[in-house]
């Protein structure tokens, strides 16, 4: 393909990119500034103008998807032969292909999929009792340190410098991992974190594989660079061997798998330590509208700690679009209830099920809007994770849930005899254990609890024939009922619909209309976020949730768990925005419908012509940016200028009080032509539309101020 084509279409950063010349390359991309298009194009101009072979690139990407949209679109651009893979994926194919080198003559040794099932069997022989979830959270640990450099035997000091909470001792966890580290030994496998040792290993000890893997990739790109981890960065500096031809592109304001031992520090330094490299920031925002860009940037702005250092003030380049919307309902299940019925909404409106998106903190959040979408009819599936019911821990419950119907006494409250059959299931409710998935399984068990907490504070009037109405037992018998119609209800056959997930399984994905829900401090940012570190880690979640967002962005949270339950604050990290109830009056719509809005803090405001979020007040008063161009009507802000000077004649005030320079110009730059869009203008309430509307709309329709004058003796 040639060079012209490969340019065609690039925006002056992105072409700044790919034409920089051979060398280190940092390219800081904001989310949907089309850092994928900016880096193959890259590969593309560097092998058309005959720079370098597709043969000696390798492009390191974080997962098998992007990996293989990166091949397809080099095929697309005419750049065939370039290997495209994951860290893994590079790392296996190279220690498979040295393996009878390498391990004199014998095959390399079996690759385990999963770490659970040695880790069980490391931990009953260090002693320690773990169960499923306590071992997938041990098995996270040693993932961990693996990935950290860190040894069985500096697990314990590595743990504390890092302010890890293990499920267990420090000191018993370093014990699983030396047990699980012999296991894997006698039994002859290897895990992923092996595989990308033995591939360091292979290289660093010895010269003749480095130099042949070395002659065969001389030119690196690596993707998602702020999802790098010690071991990866290992390799890729082995990869290198001292050579500096190296593109990297990250965001470090998407950095959020710091607890897996991803860091963003390799990003952030790469300046520092390649001084001669190329630094590209990628702004344009060709994903979100400009409304969407506008919260992104007002979320991300407020950031702090290292990765703040990076980043990016993103510029909308779409058309402008409905304004993000922020509902407050009064507790979770009617705001599940209400996103139902906005999504039935919108697919009858036009917008395929596939292209809406329900994002929550956590995956025990998932079974409120599992149950809110079936009642509504709406076809869903759960991405990243189980349906709520088909869980092991929730269907291990619900056996436990219907043998204490015979154990505990009849008048026992539903809430406590529920905590209660809980509790003989080792589940401790005022205890939420240390670790990811023992954690997440406390919260799945939770969401139970506060299942019944709604079905006993609000128990529905059923019809009964034409007899009348009845209420509803409520008792454990009957929560056992109402269990089984929900999991019968959300185990229909998976089909293409809305999409559920959590934030962290969100990465890398887009939707034209994007729910962000159950925004409430506690939940996100969640009450284990403790350290400074950690809380800017969840608010770089909400800034990815929110950068998901193609076109329409609601974003709600319930003022408690359960109806009638302990109230909530709304989460810190969300700036002000109008808060709006939705199309119909319910409980949550109206209770949103008549708060005052907070006048302390300013209104989220974007540029209307580049998207950026506004802040001082004459710009908010303009609608752009200083910097950005006007379109001011010149013969209106005469006009205007005019009609001022003699009004305040008239009433005998100065000129600024009936309006200042800054409002008659952006009275002049936007035209208001009725009450809403003059009321849109800061700075212009009820009172000033009420004296001097009906004059404004006159003169932004051609009037001139004779002609007022005229009409003002007149009347």
């Amino acid at each position: 393909m040639r060079i012209e084509a490969v340019l065609a279409g690039l925006d002056p950063e992105q072409r700044t990119a790919v034409t920089a010349p051979a060398g280190p390359v940092c390219i800081l991309a904001g989310a949907g500034t089309g850092k994928t298009r900016a880096i193959t194009h890259r590969i593309a101009y560097r092998t058309s103008s005959g720079e370098i072979s597709p043969r000696h690139v390798l492009a390191v990407t974080f997962t098998a998807r992007a990996a293989a949209e990166m091949r397809a679109r080099l095929t697309a651009l005419g750049t065939a032969g370039v290997q495209a893979r994951t860290f893994h994926a590079a790392a296996l194919r190279q220690v498979r292909y040295f393996a009878p080198r390498l391990l004199s003559g014998r095959a390399m040794p079996e690759l385990m999929e999963s770490k659970v099932r040695v880790v069980g069997l490391a931990a009953a022989r260090a002693g320690v009792r773990a169960d499923r979830a306590a071992a997938r959270d041990l098995a996270s640990e040693i993932e961990w340190a693996k990935s950290s450099l860190v040894e069985p035997g500096e697990y314990a000091v590595a743990a504390a410098k890092a302010l890890r909470e293990p499920p267990f001792e420090p000191a018993k966890v370093a014990e699983v991992f030396a047990a699980y580290e012999s296991l894997k030994r006698r039994q002859g496998v290897i895990d992923f974190e092996d595989l990308l040792r033995a591939a360091v290993w292979g290289i660093e000890e010895h010269p003749d594989v480095a130099d042949q893997i070395r002659a065969q990739y001389r030119h690196f790109v690596v993707d998602e660079y702020q999802d790098v981890n010690p071991l990866q960065q290992r390799l890729l500096e082995s990869w290198l061997g001292g050579r500096d031809d190296l593109t990297v592109v990250g965001d470090a304001s998407q950095t959020i798998y710091s607890f897996t031992g991803a860091t963003s520090g390799y990003l952030i330094d790469f300046p520092r330590k390649r001084r001669d490299a190329v630094v590209v920031r990628l702004v344009r925002d060709y994903r979100s509208t400009p409304q969407v860009v506008g919260l992104a940037n007002a979320v991300i702005r407020q950031a702090r700690g290292t990765e703040a250092k990076l980043r990016l003030e993103l510029v909308g380049q779409r058309p402008a679009g409905p304004e993000p919307e922020l509902k407050i309902f009064p507790d979770e299940p009617g705001e599940a209830a209400a996103v139902a019925r906005r999504c039935r909404e919108l697919i009858a409106s036009g917008t395929p099920a596939s292209e809406i998106a329900v994002l929550f903190r956590t995956n025990a959040q998932s079974e409120a809007y599992e149950e809110a979408l079936a009642e509504a009819e709406v076809p869903y599936l759960v991405r990243g994770g189980e349906r709520f019911f088909e869980r092991a821990e929730v269907r291990q419950a619900m056996v436990a849930l219907r043998a204490a119907v015979r154990s505990i006494p009849g008048e026992t409250p539903l809430v406590e005899a529920v905590v209660e059959a809980l509790a003989a299931t080792g589940w401790n409710r005022h205890r939420p254990p240390p670790g990811g998935a023992a954690r997440e399984q406390w919260e799945a068990l939770a969401a139970l609890v506060t299942l019944a907490e709604e079905y006993a504070a609000a128990p529905e009037i059923l019809p009964i024939g034409e007899a009348g109405r009845v209420q509803r037992e409520v008792s454990l018998s009957a929560f056992n009922d109402e269990l089984a119609r929900r999991a019968e209800q959300q185990h229909a056959p998976t089909v293409a619909g809305v999409t559920l997930a959590s934030l962290h399984s969100a990465k890398g994905l887009e939707w034209d209309a994007v729910f962000l829900v159950g925004l409430a401090d506690g939940t996100l940012p969640t009450t284990y976020a403790k350290t400074p570190d950690q809380l800017e880690e969840e608010r770089r979640l909400l800034y990815v949730g929110v950068t998901r967002a193609r076109q329409w962005l609601w974003l709600s949270y319930g003022q408690s768990r359960a109806p009638g339950g302990r109230p909530r604050r709304p989460c810190r990290f969300l700036p002000q925005l109008s808060r709006t109830g939705g199309p119909s009056a319910d409980r949550g719509e109206r209770a949103t419908a008549s708060r005052k809005p907070d006048r302390r803090r300013p209104q989220v405001s974007s540029c209307r012509i580049c998207g950026a979020t506004l802040l001082a007040g004459a710009d908010r008063k303009l609608g752009r940016c200083p910097t950005c161009p006007s379109d001011l009507d010149e013969d209106l802000y005469q006009r205007l200028q005019v009609w001022r000077a003699s009004t305040a004649a008239e009433l005998k005030v100065p000129a600024y009080v009936v309006f200042t320079d800054a409002t008659l110009v952006a009275m002049a730059e936007r035209r208001p032509a009725d009450p809403a869009q003059l009321l849109a203008i800061a700075g212009i309430g009820p009172r000033k539309l009420g004296q001097y509307g009906e004059a404004v709309f006159a003169l932004v329709a051609g009037a001139s101020p004779d002609d007022l004058a005229q009409k003002n003796f007149e009347s």
